[in-house]
């Protein structure tokens, strides 16, 4: 029997580039699970994610963050939970915590996640993103399902010029095909 062992890779390599007036990364140390309400649930879902990490739950259009737990909006009762894993917190402490409060699914595989900032970030996502990003109709947390091209994509404003960007790992390389393109546009 051969002898072998398997190494987990970042789908974009590692990424890290200045296009522009942009900085774009992959972001390799978030680890995403989605959790969606059980049928008459939403109360003690809530609370559940209350007492485990003084999270609250996000509206539509903004996402919440406590400590090193982020909750975006998904749909109607459902979210992706986003945070960098460590000692205590892990994939398997988040199911556990959540346990009969919410269907909960690890997608961390699933999604490739650039976080994309510079003085061009604004300028370059306004090109291929749908949403108004204009810093009072989208502040910080500002949070959005919506398309890029023709890709489902979460958006994220973590800072005045700093996004994340989440979208299926299946067709990371077109998307980051698209936002590099818009990206070029920031040039000076």
């Amino acid at each position: 029997m051969a002898d072998f062992s398997l190494k987990a890779a970042p789908v974009l390599g590692g990424l890290d580039l200045s296009i522009g007036q942009c900085k774009l990364v992959e972001r390799t140390d978030i680890a995403l699970i989605s959790a969606a309400v059980p049928l008459d649930g939403r109360t003690a879902f809530e609370a559940r994610l209350k007492t485990e990490w003084n999270l609250d739950t996000p509206s539509p259009a903004t996402s919440t963050r406590a400590g090193p737990m982020r909750a975006i909006p998904m749909t109607a009762d459902q979210m992706m939970l986003a945070f960098e894993p460590g000692p205590t917190l892990t994939e398997a402490s988040v199911h556990a915590a959540l346990d009969s409060d919410a269907y909960t699914t690890t997608q961390t595989d699933a999604w490739v996640i650039l976080e994309l900032s510079g003085a061009g970030a604004t300028t370059a996502l306004e090109r291929i993103c749908p949403v108004d990003l204009d810093a009072e109709a989208f502040p910080v947390n500002g949070a959005a399902r919506t398309t890029m091209e023709h890709l489902g994509v979460l958006i994220v404003r973590l800072g005045t010029d700093c996004f994340l960007l989440l979208s299926a790992r299946s067709s990371a390389q077109s998307f980051l095909h698209a936002v590099e393109i818009s990206c070029d546009w920031t040039a000076p």
